[in-house]
């Protein structure tokens, strides 16, 4: 111990000199100062020229080296000078936590971004032990890697760290050693948390496979559930039933409501649809107003139809949308696993072919899918490019339904109906094509090109002599939503020359659904002159009410209750009412559909106004219009 105190200033001299010999620059000047010394005693003692300029030159290149690295030693000093501000700097930064601990892991300085990380204030921390935020099954981690860094290695690991509200953060921290000399004095400690790296992965996950407006699985998280569902019953020979369900007028209600409106039907529609599925399937939402419903547990075809039907009946309950209620229907396609070789996108093609069936029938019903329409889809998207190139080759005819006075049998008025002139089909009747164009937006052109040909060819009538009646247009819902449609029907009326009071429109019931417009729309058209009538009354969503406040000229009685007012008591106690209630607000009745004589009967005994149907001429071509009126009313 003797020995070791006595060689202590012989060490400490030692170090001292080698410290000072760190300096490249000191150690040229010794070089400069003995290759001087050099110098001047070959000038002094030795007279030899040779050995003169070989001290000279050294000397010189000496004083240049030297030089150098006395400058580079200044600049060296110049950056040690910005060391104070880098750390103050670190420390004020929030860009990263960052915080020093004492060798014995206590903190000793943190910048804010460290203590905002844990929630705290700094002043809380300070002087305070890292360990009691360390969650126990982190501890032992935390203590090696601080070891480590005391022996002078910086290292990583993940730590889990109870946040100061409670919540846990799994933070990534990194270890370095604080060196004083050759000695460790503490660690830096610099953190990142993981926490919200995890979370936006977790988002994004969620984006990837859920619907983010009614929080149910998307077409994507569908599609595996599906495929897995399907591998899982062919293992074990189970039948599993698809239902594809579609809002029957989901555009009405947006167009109607405003999309904020509709996006909250949606999310009322899809609690629904949970509910019916319960632990015993899947409800997604594949796009729009589409949905998707797995049953995994469906034993039969029968038994799938029958969650169909009660699907429709939780449809069918009446929604409430901020205080309103309103009533909507769907339409569902069924298919079930019944051929191995189908997957899940097969099903889902198969069962979309079943909805496309029900919305050709007339909507809020449920078809199981046959495996004899295979090709209808093909045949759908054959008819739709046919029909856009028909609108371009003026393949459409108009032929029109005379409409008479039940009291004097007179001709008053005709309607307007489309007819497709397909150059190998022949005449494709409106049934056929029409569901199609109003599915695909071409019913706008349709109807403008209908509207515009009404007009001009009862602007010729009138002036081939014939006496001036209205003609009637039908207005599909995507005409009736556009923006300042009365103008449109102006220009049209302009361009052909056509009075107004020669023009009459026909809106369906559900047009009527958004108060506001409608009442807008109608009274723009009726103060130029244009007569208004609701098309099938009976079969929408109009009250009493709306005809009371609505300028309405007529109501057509749907062809569904004159059908059978001979026959069900019911059908016909509906007419008569509807017959009454329309004169009682001093609006005209025209019956649709009328094929009997017994129905004509019927309509005048109680006083209906007008008629129009097959008992007395189906819709014919223009020029037959001029036959029946015949040459007696040329004037």
């Amino acid at each position: 111990m003797t020995k070791r105190m006595d060689d202590l200033p012989v060490k400490q001299t030692r170090y001292a000199v080698a410290q000072s010999l760190n300096e490249p620059w000191k150690v040229g000047l010794l070089f400069l100062i003995a290759s001087a010394v050099i110098v001047i005693l070959s000038f002094i003692w030795v007279s030899n020229t040779p050995l003169e300029w070989v001290s000279s030159i050294l000397f010189a290149c000496t004083l240049a080296i030297t030089s150098f690295l006395y400058v580079r030693r200044g600049q060296a000093s110049s950056f040690q000078n910005y060391h104070t501000p880098i750390v103050e700097t670190l420390l004020r930064s929030e860009a990263v936590p960052l915080a020093v601990l004492d060798r014995q892991g206590v903190i000793i300085e943190m910048n804010e971004a460290s203590s905002r990380t844990l929630g705290y204030h700094r002043a809380e921390l300070l002087g305070n032990s890292l360990a009691p935020l360390v969650e126990p099954s982190s501890r032992q981690q935390l203590n090696e890697l601080l070891e480590q860094a005391l022996n002078g290695e910086a290292c990583q690991v993940n730590v889990n760290i109870t946040h100061r509200s409670g919540f846990p953060l799994e933070l990534q921290i990194v270890c370095a050693p604080m060196m004083k000399g050759n000695e460790a004095i503490g660690t830096i400690v610099i953190s990142h948390d993981l926490s919200d790296r995890k979370r936006n992965i977790e988002r994004i996950r969620y984006m990837a496979y859920y619907d983010d407006m009614t929080g149910l699985p998307n077409r994507t998280l569908f599609h595996i559930k599906l495929s897995e569902s399907l591998v899982k019953a062919q293992e074990e020979n189970k039948l599993i039933g698809l239902c594809y369900l579609d809002l029957d007028r989901f555009k009405l209600v947006n167009a109607s409501f405003g999309r904020e409106f509709g996006d909250m039907l949606l999310m009322q529609v899809a609690e629904r649809l949970t509910r019916a599925v319960a632990e015993h399937g899947l409800a997604a939402r594949m796009e729009g107003d589409e949905f998707a419903l797995l049953f995994t547990e469906a034993e039969t075809e029968e038994q799938l139809l029958e969650h169909a039907r009660g699907i429709l009946g939780l449809i069918e309950e009446p929604f409430e949308l901020k205080g309103f209620p309103l009533h909507i229907t769907a339409s569902i396609g069924t298919v079930t696993n019944g051929i191995a070789e189908d997957d899940g996108y097969t099903l889902l093609k198969k069962a979309d072919m079943a909805l496309v069936r029900v919305k050709e029938s007339g909507k809020n019903d449920c078809i199981l899918y046959s495996e004899s329409w295979n090709n209808s889809s093909l045949e759908r998207l054959t008819l739709q490019h046919e029909m856009y190139r028909a609108i371009q080759r003026q393949e459409f005819v108009l032929h029109y339904q005379p409409q008479y006075a039940i009291g004097s049998g007179t001709m008053v008025g005709v309607e307007a109906l489309v007819r497709w002139k397909h150059p190998i089909r022949g005449m494709i009747p409106p049934g056929e094509f029409i569901p199609l164009a109003e599915e695909s937006g071409m019913i706008v052109q349709i109807g403008d090109w209908v509207l515009e040909e009404a007009c001009r060819q009862n602007k010729a009538w009138q002036e081939a002599g014939l006496p001036p009646m209205p003609v009637s247009v039908n207005l599909s819902l995507r005409q009736f939503v556009q923006h300042d449609l009365a103008g449109k029907v102006a220009k049209v009326l302009e361009k052909t020359g056509l009075e107004p009071q020669y023009l009459d429109l026909e809106i369906t019931e559900s047009m009527t659904m958004d108060v506001a417009h409608v009442s807008r729309c109608l009274i723009a058209l009726t103060d130029m002159g244009i007569g208004i009538s609701v098309d099938d009354f009976g079969t929408g969503y109009s009250s009493f009410h709306y005809l009371k406040n609505f300028p309405i000229d007529r109501l057509k009685i749907d062809r569904s209750f004159v059908r059978d007012i001979q026959q069900d008591p019911s059908d016909a106690e509906i007419v008569a009412a509807i017959i009454a209630m329309a004169h009682n607000l001093n609006i005209q009745v025209i019956a649709e559909g009328v094929e009997t004589e017994g129905q004509m009967e019927f309509l005048r005994k109680h006083r209906c106004d007008e008629m129009q149907g097959y008992y007395w001429s189906p819709p014919v071509p223009s020029t037959n219009i001029e036959e029946m009126l015949g040459s007696a009313y040329i004037q």
